[in-house]
């Protein structure tokens, strides 16, 4: 009987939480009516809102529909900035964490600091001196950074031609890559590389393994 009841009950728990397309249209509608009713968090961004959250709509599939905020919450999903679903207002570190970690995880994206900002649910320009303050760096060299860290990766331990590497880690002009590269570390790609090769050369002849 125990055993019945609880599967009652996570089936009415599953229908509370599924994304109907009432609950679609008042997402996509900002519609405050439904406030009370639920909040939705959008998997791509870690971020929970209202239904009346004035952010762009996200892609349907990325939508995942809870009760309460306290759910959303344990789910891992951190409140908007914009909407304010806790009713409190998200520390300013925080919502930087959310921005930093969406560019580590999609560097390879066009990413625009309008872009950053929509992801976010904040303005650009509040966006851009918030991150420079708590972060160092604006948002555009955050990017610029990470995606050269991760070419030095692909440099380093695969063979992949520059033109590769540079559409792979979100930069399709090969040649501001080469320019973007030099800047950050004095070398271009190619010379990174045959550097790379030395070093590695060098200390195998130095050990006697290969030789």
């Amino acid at each position: 009987m125990e055993n019945r009841d609880v599967n009652q009950a996570s089936i009415v728990e599953n229908e509370v939480n599924r994304l109907t397309e009432e609950k679609w249209q008042a997402i996509i509608h900002n519609d405050a009516t439904y406030n009370d009713q639920f909040f939705y968090a959008v998997k791509t961004t870690g971020i929970f809102c209202r239904p009346s959250c004035k952010s762009r709509a996200p892609k349907k599939e990325n939508v995942l529909i809870f009760q309460n905020a306290h759910q959303a919450l344990s789910a891992n999903f951190r409140p908007c900035k914009r909407c304010k679903p806790t009713g409190e207002r998200l520390p300013d570190n925080e919502w930087v964490a959310q921005i930093s970690e969406y560019i580590d995880k999609n560097f390879n994206e066009k990413l625009t600091l309008e872009t950053l900002a929509d992801i976010g649910h904040g303005s650009p320009y509040h966006m851009h001196r918030t991150f420079k303050r708590i972060i160092g760096v604006t948002p555009v060299e955050y990017i610029q950074q990470t995606r050269i860290n991760k070419a030095i990766e692909y440099l380093t331990h695969s063979n992949n031609s520059i033109s590769d590497i540079a559409l792979a880690v979100g930069m399709p002009n090969t040649a501001y890559f080469i320019t973007l590269f030099k800047k950050r570390t004095k070398y271009t790609p190619a010379e990174y590389r045959q550097l790379n090769s030395n070093k590695t050369n060098s200390g195998v002849n130095r050990s006697g393994s290969k030789y």
